[in-house]
């Protein structure tokens, strides 16, 4: 009787094992509702235009069990996008697509009590250069033909947002180059290139994706870029390096998951973030709209965000924000 209860108790615990284990296999995590895919700008940005071609490449590929779902919350800076993801009811179906507001918002409005490294490292998808544009109609062909026409005084710009990403590069020119430019806030670059390409504004310092369209209809003309070095997609356009500053810019283009995310829903987005930044769309993407690869890992995005927040601590002093 001993040896036939020894038989059953271990055929039962193998038995139990054995559904542990398969229990475990099929009930890996995934999403069992639509994914609150949150956007830190306004529609046709660099950041909505990712978000949105992301969102195209996960169903075309059929990546996700549930739907991407784009939701632009471009106000107060990326403010909006922030708090929603700090008061997120759902962090397992909430992510974000960012850009370098992820850090200067927080750092400008302490009241907000957002702390970004407590938000969930996700993917590090690629970083943006900046570039001056002008419209075609300005007559501005150079660099050195545009410093001469803002220093006529009652110049105009505009950019995404304020004491962020275009108005730090604006202040960067008015204080290495003695300018004094009129700075008009907008909820997302998408905006800005438009108003550009309109004449509401006279220059921008929008991604290249934001401006691609206008730049391939010749209605803008680019004149500097702020990166390390020379864009293919504008090969004969100077760099702010080569003028003797040493000064780059790069925006983030990356996703974060809400704080208090789960550690098996870090892991499936991850896993689904890898597998597009792998994909030949991505790569794709990434040379057309002129996006420099940068992938990090968890860890590695943990140590560039506190690199970044106190390198724009600096940026911000320097601006008088």
């Amino acid at each position: 009787m001993a040896t036939t209860t020894n038989i059953f108790t271990k055929l039962v615990g193998a038995a139990a094992l054995g559904l542990m284990s398969m229990t475990g296999a099929v009930q890996a995590w995934e999403p069992n509702k639509p994914i609150d895919f949150v956007i830190m700008a306004g529609a046709g940005g660099g950041a909505d235009q990712i978000a949105r071609f992301i969102q195209s490449v996960a169903e075309k590929k059929d990546l996700t069990n549930r739907p991407l779902v784009p939701n632009n919350k471009g106000g107060g800076s990326g403010a909006e996008a922030l708090i929603a993801l700090n008061t997120a009811s759902d962090p397992d179906h909430t992510i974000l697509v960012t850009l370098n507001s992820f850090f200067t918002t927080p750092l400008r409005q302490p009241d907000l009590g957002i702390d970004v490294t407590t938000f969930t490292p996700v993917a590090m998808m690629g970083v943006d250069p900046f570039v001056l544009w002008v419209h075609k109609d300005s007559g501005i062909t150079t660099f050195e033909g545009w410093l001469d026409e803002v220093k006529k005084g009652g110049y105009v710009m505009g950019g995404t947002g304020k004491g962020q990403e275009d108005s730090l590069v604006i202040t960067f020119l008015e204080q290495n180059f003695d300018l004094s430019i009129k700075y008009i806030p907008y909820k997302g670059g998408g905006a800005v290139a438009k108003d550009l390409a309109g004449q509401q504004i006279m220059a921008s310092v929008n991604n290249p994706s934001e401006a691609k369209g206008f730049f391939e209809s010749g209605d803008v003309v680019p004149l500097l870029a702020f990166s390390d070095e020379r864009l293919a997609a504008l090969p004969d356009v100077r760099t702010v390096k080569e003028l003797g500053k040493d000064f780059s810019y790069y925006n983030q283009r990356a996703v974060v998951g809400a704080p208090g995310m789960s550690a098996e829903a870090a892991e499936y987005y991850q896993g689904l973030f890898k597998t597009i930044y792998d994909s030949e769309e991505w790569q794709g993407y990434m040379e057309s709209e002129s996006l420099s690869p940068l992938w990090m890992d968890p860890a590695e995005q943990s140590s560039y965000w506190q690199l970044q927040i106190d390198n724009h601590k600096e940026l911000l002093a320097k601006m008088g924000e």
